[in-house]
Protein backbone atom coordinates (compact mmCIF):
# COMPACT_ATOMS: atom_id res chain seq x y z
CA UNK A 1 0.00 0.00 0.00
CA UNK A 2 2.67 2.35 0.88
CA UNK A 3 4.46 1.93 -2.71
CA UNK A 4 0.90 2.82 -3.64
CA UNK A 5 0.78 5.91 -1.96
CA UNK A 6 4.31 6.89 -3.32
CA UNK A 7 3.48 6.00 -7.04
CA UNK A 8 -0.19 8.32 -6.77
CA UNK A 9 1.91 11.24 -5.34
CA UNK A 10 4.11 10.50 -8.14
CA UNK A 11 1.87 10.95 -10.59
CA UNK A 12 0.09 13.84 -8.86
CA UNK A 13 3.16 15.72 -9.08
CA UNK A 14 4.04 14.88 -13.02
CA UNK A 15 0.16 16.00 -14.18
CA UNK A 16 0.95 19.36 -11.80
CA UNK A 17 3.95 19.46 -13.67
CA UNK A 18 2.79 18.84 -17.05
CA UNK A 19 0.17 21.31 -16.66
CA UNK A 20 2.64 23.91 -15.67
CA UNK A 21 4.86 23.18 -19.06
CA UNK A 22 1.45 23.57 -20.82
CA UNK A 23 0.98 27.35 -19.23
CA UNK A 24 4.51 28.37 -20.41
CA UNK A 25 4.41 28.15 -24.17
CA UNK A 26 1.42 27.83 -26.40
CA UNK A 27 2.57 24.49 -28.27
CA UNK A 28 4.92 21.96 -26.79
CA UNK A 29 5.20 18.28 -29.11
CA UNK A 30 5.17 15.08 -27.42
CA UNK A 31 8.20 13.70 -27.55
CA UNK A 32 9.18 17.66 -25.99
CA UNK A 33 7.23 17.23 -23.16
CA UNK A 34 7.98 13.17 -22.64
CA UNK A 35 11.88 14.35 -22.35
CA UNK A 36 11.26 17.25 -19.86
CA UNK A 37 8.74 15.04 -17.60
CA UNK A 38 11.45 12.08 -17.91
CA UNK A 39 8.75 9.38 -19.18
CA UNK A 40 7.47 8.32 -21.98
CA UNK A 41 5.31 9.73 -24.79
CA UNK A 42 2.31 7.26 -23.69
CA UNK A 43 2.51 7.99 -20.01
CA UNK A 44 2.13 12.05 -21.70
CA UNK A 45 -0.87 11.05 -23.60
CA UNK A 46 -2.46 9.14 -19.90
CA UNK A 47 -1.33 12.58 -18.27
CA UNK A 48 -3.18 14.76 -20.79
CA UNK A 49 -6.09 12.41 -20.44
CA UNK A 50 -6.09 13.21 -16.97
CA UNK A 51 -5.91 16.73 -16.88
CA UNK A 52 -8.94 16.68 -19.53
CA UNK A 53 -11.02 14.76 -16.56
CA UNK A 54 -10.14 17.73 -14.31
CA UNK A 55 -11.21 19.83 -16.69
CA UNK A 56 -8.30 20.78 -18.22
CA UNK A 57 -8.85 21.86 -22.02
CA UNK A 58 -6.00 20.74 -23.87
CA UNK A 59 -5.93 20.50 -27.48
CA UNK A 60 -4.18 17.97 -29.33
CA UNK A 61 -3.23 18.63 -33.25
CA UNK A 62 -1.46 17.07 -35.91
CA UNK A 63 1.34 17.49 -38.57
CA UNK A 64 3.97 19.99 -38.95
CA UNK A 65 3.70 22.48 -35.65
CA UNK A 66 1.28 20.46 -33.87
CA UNK A 67 1.29 19.42 -30.69
CA UNK A 68 -0.23 19.93 -27.05
CA UNK A 69 -2.10 23.05 -26.26
CA UNK A 70 -3.61 24.60 -23.36
CA UNK A 71 -7.00 26.13 -24.30
CA UNK A 72 -8.87 28.50 -22.63
CA UNK A 73 -11.93 26.63 -22.58
CA UNK A 74 -15.62 27.91 -21.00
CA UNK A 75 -15.43 26.13 -17.70
CA UNK A 76 -12.84 26.93 -15.71
CA UNK A 77 -11.09 23.84 -13.50
CA UNK A 78 -11.02 23.62 -9.53
CA UNK A 79 -7.97 26.06 -7.78
CA UNK A 80 -4.99 23.85 -7.09
CA UNK A 81 -5.17 25.41 -3.41
CA UNK A 82 -6.69 23.47 -0.08
CA UNK A 83 -8.81 24.50 2.21
CA UNK A 84 -7.56 27.00 4.19
CA UNK A 85 -5.41 28.53 1.33
CA UNK A 86 -8.35 28.76 -0.50
CA UNK A 87 -10.26 30.78 2.34
CA UNK A 88 -7.50 32.93 3.73
CA UNK A 89 -6.92 34.33 -0.21
CA UNK A 90 -10.90 35.03 -0.35
CA UNK A 91 -10.47 36.82 2.84
CA UNK A 92 -7.18 38.65 2.26
CA UNK A 93 -8.88 39.64 -1.17
CA UNK A 94 -12.16 41.30 1.07
CA UNK A 95 -9.69 42.79 3.12
CA UNK A 96 -7.97 44.37 0.06
CA UNK A 97 -11.46 45.38 -1.32
CA UNK A 98 -11.40 48.88 -0.06
CA UNK A 99 -7.57 49.49 -0.37
CA UNK A 100 -6.03 53.11 0.07
CA UNK A 101 -3.92 52.77 -3.32
CA UNK A 102 -5.40 54.04 -6.21
CA UNK A 103 -7.76 50.96 -8.20
CA UNK A 104 -6.23 48.53 -5.80
CA UNK A 105 -9.67 47.97 -4.43
CA UNK A 106 -11.52 47.29 -7.81
CA UNK A 107 -8.66 44.67 -8.92
CA UNK A 108 -9.60 43.22 -5.88
CA UNK A 109 -13.07 42.99 -6.19
CA UNK A 110 -11.97 41.64 -10.05
CA UNK A 111 -9.66 38.89 -8.57
CA UNK A 112 -12.41 37.65 -5.87
CA UNK A 113 -15.02 37.59 -9.12
CA UNK A 114 -12.17 35.45 -11.03
CA UNK A 115 -11.60 33.09 -7.66
CA UNK A 116 -15.03 32.48 -7.42
CA UNK A 117 -15.22 30.87 -10.31
CA UNK A 118 -12.68 28.77 -9.80
CA UNK A 119 -13.30 27.42 -6.55
CA UNK A 120 -14.84 23.81 -6.19
CA UNK A 121 -18.23 23.93 -5.07
CA UNK A 122 -17.85 23.35 -1.32
CA UNK A 123 -15.48 26.40 -0.93
CA UNK A 124 -17.59 28.40 -3.17
CA UNK A 125 -20.14 27.98 -0.80
CA UNK A 126 -18.15 28.87 2.04
CA UNK A 127 -16.49 31.96 0.73
CA UNK A 128 -19.77 33.48 -0.63
CA UNK A 129 -21.32 33.11 3.26
CA UNK A 130 -18.06 34.87 4.10
CA UNK A 131 -18.13 37.51 2.13
CA UNK A 132 -22.24 38.15 3.41
CA UNK A 133 -20.50 38.84 6.41
CA UNK A 134 -19.15 42.05 5.27
CA UNK A 135 -20.92 45.11 4.07
CA UNK A 136 -19.11 48.49 3.79
CA UNK A 137 -19.23 52.26 2.88
CA UNK A 138 -16.90 54.55 1.39
CA UNK A 139 -13.66 53.22 0.67
CA UNK A 140 -9.75 53.79 1.17
CA UNK A 141 -9.16 51.90 4.92
CA UNK A 142 -6.01 50.66 5.80
CA UNK A 143 -4.97 46.62 5.62
CA UNK A 144 -5.90 44.77 8.74
CA UNK A 145 -4.70 41.22 9.42
CA UNK A 146 -6.42 38.70 7.14
CA UNK A 147 -6.33 36.00 9.82
CA UNK A 148 -8.33 38.06 12.20
CA UNK A 149 -10.93 39.05 9.64
CA UNK A 150 -11.46 35.28 8.86
CA UNK A 151 -12.25 34.39 12.21
CA UNK A 152 -14.73 37.52 12.60
CA UNK A 153 -16.40 36.25 9.40
CA UNK A 154 -16.36 33.00 10.20
CA UNK A 155 -17.93 33.77 13.41
CA UNK A 156 -20.63 35.97 11.80
CA UNK A 157 -21.00 33.20 9.19
CA UNK A 158 -21.46 30.45 11.97
CA UNK A 159 -23.45 32.13 14.39
CA UNK A 160 -20.98 31.22 17.49
CA UNK A 161 -19.85 33.82 20.19
CA UNK A 162 -16.52 35.38 19.76
CA UNK A 163 -14.16 36.53 22.48
CA UNK A 164 -11.38 39.42 21.93
CA UNK A 165 -9.08 41.98 23.93
CA UNK A 166 -10.55 45.52 23.48
CA UNK A 167 -8.22 49.08 25.21
CA UNK A 168 -11.67 50.43 26.35
CA UNK A 169 -13.03 50.67 29.91
CA UNK A 170 -12.17 49.17 32.73
CA UNK A 171 -12.27 45.30 31.50
CA UNK A 172 -10.62 44.44 28.49
CA UNK A 173 -11.92 41.29 27.28
CA UNK A 174 -15.21 41.67 25.19
CA UNK A 175 -17.77 38.49 24.96
CA UNK A 176 -19.76 39.01 22.25
CA UNK A 177 -22.58 38.04 19.48
CA UNK A 178 -20.71 38.83 16.11
CA UNK A 179 -23.51 39.63 13.15
CA UNK A 180 -21.64 41.90 10.25
CA UNK A 181 -18.12 43.20 9.50
CA UNK A 182 -18.31 46.83 7.97
CA UNK A 183 -15.69 48.61 6.01
CA UNK A 184 -16.07 52.04 6.41
CA UNK A 185 -13.64 54.85 4.50
CA UNK A 186 -10.95 54.60 7.48
CA UNK A 187 -11.21 51.42 9.03
CA UNK A 188 -13.07 48.03 9.63
CA UNK A 189 -15.47 47.50 12.26
CA UNK A 190 -16.99 44.68 13.87
CA UNK A 191 -21.32 45.47 14.65
CA UNK A 192 -22.02 42.52 17.25
CA UNK A 193 -24.11 42.07 20.51
CA UNK A 194 -22.29 42.88 23.65
CA UNK A 195 -23.09 40.15 26.69
CA UNK A 196 -21.70 41.93 29.18
CA UNK A 197 -23.24 45.32 28.53
CA UNK A 198 -25.79 44.11 26.59
CA UNK A 199 -26.47 46.18 24.18
CA UNK A 200 -24.88 46.59 20.52
CA UNK A 201 -21.80 48.16 19.49
CA UNK A 202 -19.23 48.22 16.82
CA UNK A 203 -15.65 47.53 17.24
CA UNK A 204 -12.61 48.48 15.47
CA UNK A 205 -10.93 45.24 14.13
CA UNK A 206 -7.70 47.04 13.88
CA UNK A 207 -7.88 47.32 17.90
CA UNK A 208 -8.30 43.71 18.81
CA UNK A 209 -6.30 41.36 20.04
CA UNK A 210 -6.20 37.92 20.82
CA UNK A 211 -9.59 37.11 18.73
CA UNK A 212 -10.52 34.54 18.98
CA UNK A 213 -14.37 32.47 18.09
CA UNK A 214 -16.15 29.83 20.43
CA UNK A 215 -17.58 27.01 20.18
CA UNK A 216 -21.03 27.95 21.77
CA UNK A 217 -23.87 29.26 19.65
CA UNK A 218 -26.37 31.84 19.77
CA UNK A 219 -29.85 32.29 18.29
CA UNK A 220 -29.93 35.12 15.98
CA UNK A 221 -31.23 38.59 17.58
CA UNK A 222 -33.23 41.16 15.67
CA UNK A 223 -30.65 43.01 14.36
CA UNK A 224 -29.56 46.80 13.49
CA UNK A 225 -28.58 47.50 9.89
CA UNK A 226 -24.96 46.84 10.17
CA UNK A 227 -23.42 49.72 7.90
CA UNK A 228 -25.88 52.22 8.69
CA UNK A 229 -25.61 51.73 13.15
CA UNK A 230 -21.58 51.75 12.36
CA UNK A 231 -21.48 54.75 10.36
CA UNK A 232 -23.98 56.35 12.62
CA UNK A 233 -21.31 55.98 15.53
CA UNK A 234 -18.17 56.25 13.49
CA UNK A 235 -20.04 59.97 12.30
CA UNK A 236 -22.52 60.79 15.37
CA UNK A 237 -22.76 58.95 18.36
CA UNK A 238 -19.06 58.47 19.03
CA UNK A 239 -19.30 62.41 19.57
CA UNK A 240 -20.25 64.32 22.69
CA UNK A 241 -22.99 66.82 20.32
CA UNK A 242 -25.05 65.49 17.48
CA UNK A 243 -26.79 67.41 14.84
CA UNK A 244 -29.25 67.09 11.73
CA UNK A 245 -29.48 69.54 8.85
CA UNK A 246 -31.60 69.73 6.25
CA UNK A 247 -29.53 70.33 2.81
CA UNK A 248 -30.98 71.85 -0.01
CA UNK A 249 -28.90 69.89 -2.24
CA UNK A 250 -28.64 66.48 -3.74
CA UNK A 251 -27.77 63.88 -1.60
CA UNK A 252 -25.26 62.49 -4.42
CA UNK A 253 -23.62 66.28 -4.28
CA UNK A 254 -23.63 66.34 -0.16
CA UNK A 255 -21.70 62.80 -0.54
CA UNK A 256 -18.98 64.07 -2.93
CA UNK A 257 -18.17 66.90 -0.18
CA UNK A 258 -18.64 64.79 3.15
CA UNK A 259 -16.57 61.65 3.90
CA UNK A 260 -18.63 58.84 5.01
CA UNK A 261 -17.31 58.69 8.23
CA UNK A 262 -17.63 62.07 8.86
CA UNK A 263 -21.62 62.15 8.09
CA UNK A 264 -24.42 60.61 7.57
CA UNK A 265 -26.23 61.51 4.53
CA UNK A 266 -30.03 60.50 3.63
CA UNK A 267 -31.87 61.40 0.81
CA UNK A 268 -35.20 63.73 0.83
CA UNK A 269 -36.34 63.73 -2.48
CA UNK A 270 -34.43 64.49 -5.83
CA UNK A 271 -32.88 68.29 -4.56
CA UNK A 272 -32.63 67.90 -0.71
CA UNK A 273 -30.81 65.94 1.96
CA UNK A 274 -30.75 65.55 5.67
CA UNK A 275 -26.89 65.30 7.25
CA UNK A 276 -26.28 63.65 10.67
CA UNK A 277 -23.11 64.51 12.30
CA UNK A 278 -21.55 65.12 15.07
CA UNK A 279 -17.94 66.79 16.92
CA UNK A 280 -16.89 68.08 19.95
CA UNK A 281 -18.53 71.48 19.26
CA UNK A 282 -21.78 72.68 17.97
CA UNK A 283 -19.25 75.54 16.56
CA UNK A 284 -17.49 73.48 15.06
CA UNK A 285 -20.41 71.42 13.22
CA UNK A 286 -21.68 74.80 12.26
CA UNK A 287 -18.73 75.32 10.29
CA UNK A 288 -18.52 72.43 8.19
CA UNK A 289 -21.74 72.58 7.21
CA UNK A 290 -21.15 76.60 6.06
CA UNK A 291 -18.45 74.96 4.16
CA UNK A 292 -20.42 73.04 2.13
CA UNK A 293 -21.33 76.20 0.48
CA UNK A 294 -25.15 75.40 0.20
CA UNK A 295 -28.31 76.45 1.96
CA UNK A 296 -29.37 74.62 5.27
CA UNK A 297 -32.27 73.86 7.66
CA UNK A 298 -31.24 72.96 11.53
CA UNK A 299 -33.49 70.17 12.21
CA UNK A 300 -31.57 68.73 15.55
CA UNK A 301 -30.97 69.89 18.40
CA UNK A 302 -32.92 73.25 19.03
CA UNK A 303 -30.46 75.03 21.22
CA UNK A 304 -28.38 74.79 17.41
CA UNK A 305 -30.73 77.73 16.23
CA UNK A 306 -29.35 80.27 18.85
CA UNK A 307 -25.72 78.82 17.87
CA UNK A 308 -26.54 79.86 14.10
CA UNK A 309 -27.54 83.01 14.73
CA UNK A 310 -24.39 83.71 17.38
CA UNK A 311 -22.08 82.62 14.70
CA UNK A 312 -23.99 84.51 11.82
CA UNK A 313 -23.39 87.92 14.04
CA UNK A 314 -19.61 87.30 14.73
CA UNK A 315 -19.23 86.55 11.35
CA UNK A 316 -21.06 90.14 10.05
CA UNK A 317 -19.36 91.46 12.90
CA UNK A 318 -15.75 90.87 11.57
CA UNK A 319 -16.58 91.81 8.33
CA UNK A 320 -17.73 94.98 9.57
CA UNK A 321 -14.68 95.54 11.46
CA UNK A 322 -12.63 94.89 7.86
CA UNK A 323 -12.07 98.66 6.44
CA UNK A 324 -10.77 99.99 3.28
CA UNK A 325 -6.95 100.09 2.77
CA UNK A 326 -6.40 103.47 1.45
CA UNK A 327 -4.78 103.42 -2.03
CA UNK A 328 -1.32 105.38 -1.61
CA UNK A 329 0.11 104.65 -4.77
CA UNK A 330 1.01 107.55 -6.87
CA UNK A 331 -0.51 107.49 -11.03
Amino acid sequence: MGVARGDERGTTERVLTLLGLLQQRQVWTGPELAARLGVTPRTVRRDVGRLRTLGYPVHASQGVGGGYQLGPGQNLPPLLLDDEEAIATAVSLLAGAGGGVAGAGDAALRALTKLDQVLPGRLRHEVRALSGSVESFGGGRPPVDPEVLMTLARACRDGVEAGFDYPTGSEARRRVEPYRLVASDRCWYLLAFDLDRDGWRSFRVDRMTEVSARTWRFRPRAAPDAATYVQEGVASRAYPHQARFLVHAPADTVRAKIPASAAVVRRRGSERCEVLSGAGSLDFVLIHMLLLGHDFTVLDPPELGGRCRALAERLLSAGGAISPVPDTEQP
